[in-house]
């Protein structure tokens, strides 16, 4: 086969694949693989099975026991599927996080029905994660139907957790040893298909707790209100700490232009007596709050040194306890990872650059992403700089209400992945 034919035949191929890359695409959807808790993992994981061993891939279900989020009411549950070319090569690894955010309020559309309008397909998890997962098995099955002699592996991997940090899905993987054998990783998360991600800025989640002492709520005087003292300290987030980490800017090309700064968000505040469970009907008592609870989500810049990210948390806090009679808290450090970025240079990215001009007619954008995915664990734990995220959707779409993903973007971005195999796995030579 000449290499000026590939990318003819590829494209045609993935025409006549159209139907099946959207059928696909809805029934990953149909599965609501929520997150927390983290449900249908196993069924997720059975469907892909059977796709891919149809294709001729070998699979293996695995589940996360010790992991953390891994509990017999809630398995966690991955799969990785390889299958063998002809003859001994590079193994690229296609790797996709099956599990979805909650869905939030304000949808139009059937969060779980996998409606098609208008060149789109619509549900929870449609362009973060599941199109991208279903263009890059049509990706690998429409290589496999063009190119019969190739060298190397192709594995594609679904595995849970990465909204939640990953611990029980690639980490755990990583932690198994199941990419010591893998030279090329893409993940095809949504940072829209002409684009290139190269890594990500680095995470820390943290717990503020502040402390009171309960009394009763008519006479707020003999006690001390643990939420007032979160006040205080939401209060110095306000005057010092959001504009010092607004003032901070970073040379990584970080998409979109707010995440060039560092941030911050709280992600969860809670104080007083706990919410009533859906059977409680009665109203709360009066008491004072004793603690105060506050979840915060630090993303930082490469440029940024991670004990010196933890310390400016701890000297807002020491300001407001200065300032501040009776003021006692604590912090508790919950996960992190520092930032990552891929070189230009490496194969992989050499590999998806030549593709994307293929189909595109334009050189990619190279861009970092402003949140971690499971690059994280491939590169700290499985050692592999050799990674990008490359895939069908757009990034601000991701935990919207009404997302979707463009049917078009996925099959381009899916001849874009399948030109890349045609490069790293028949000797090298690139598409014409």
């Amino acid at each position: 086969m000449h290499d000026f034919k590939v990318r003819d035949l590829l494209r045609a191929e993935l025409a006549d694949r159209r139907d099946d890359l959207i059928a696909l695409t809805q029934a990953l959807i149909r599965i609501p693989t929520l997150n927390p808790p983290g449900v249908h993992y196993r069924e997720i994981c059975e469907f892909l099975d059977k796709r891919l061993s149809a294709s001729g891939f070998e699979t293996q279900l695995i589940r996360a026991i010790g992991a953390h989020g891994d509990t017999d009411r809630y398995p966690r549950w991955n799969i990785v599927a390889r299958r063998d070319g002809p003859r001994s090569g590079d193994c690229v690894h296609f790797n996709s996080h099956t599990d979805v955010v909650e869905v939030g309020r304000g949808w139009t559309r059937d969060p779980f029905g996998g409606e098609v309008a208008d060149g789109k397909i619509y549900g929870r998890g449609a362009c973060d994660m599941k199109g991208g997962l279903a263009a890059s098995i049509v990706a690998a099955e429409a290589f496999l139907a063009v190119v019969p002699d190739w060298a190397g592996a192709i594995e594609i991997s679904g595995t849970v957790d990465e909204e939640s940090g990953g611990y029980a899905g690639v980490a755990y993987l990583a932690e198994k040893s199941f990419f010591d054998k893998v030279q090329h990783v893409i993940i095809p998360e949504p940072l829209n298909p002409d684009r290139i991600c190269l890594g990500h800025r680095g995470v820390w989640w943290a717990e503020i707790e502040t402390f009171g002492e309960i009394a009763h709520g008519s006479m707020p005087f003999l006690g001390d209100c643990a939420v007032r003292h979160m006040g205080a300290v939401l209060h110095e987030m306000e005057e010092n700490l959001f504009p010092a980490l607004h003032a901070k800017t970073t040379e990584m090309p970080v998409v979109p232009e707010g995440a060039r700064h560092s941030t911050l968000n709280i992600n969860s505040l809670h104080g007083g007596l706990p919410e009533p469970g859906e059977d409680e009907t009665g109203f709360p008592s009066a008491c004072v709050p004793d603690s105060a609870r506050m979840v915060i989500d630090r993303r930082y810049l490469i440029e940024e040194d991670p004990e010196e990210v933890k310390a400016e948390i701890r000297a807002m806090l020491e300001r407001v306890k200065s300032q501040r009679e009776n003021f006692t808290y604590e912090l508790r450090e919950m996960w992190g990872v520092t930032p990552t970025m891929t070189r230009k240079e490496a194969p992989v990215v050499q590999s998806i650059a030549r593709a994307i001009r293929q189909t595109y007619g334009r050189d990619p954008e190279y861009v970092v992403s402003p949140g971690t995915y499971d690059q994280k664990h491939i590169a700290r734990i499985g050692k592999l700089h050799n990674c990008i995220a490359y895939g069908p959707g757009i990034l601000d779409l991701a935990h919207k209400p009404d997302e979707y993903i463009g049917i078009d973007d996925m099959l381009q971005s899916a001849e874009v992945m399948a030109l890349s195999l045609v490069e790293l796995l028949t000797a090298g030579k690139a598409p014409t």
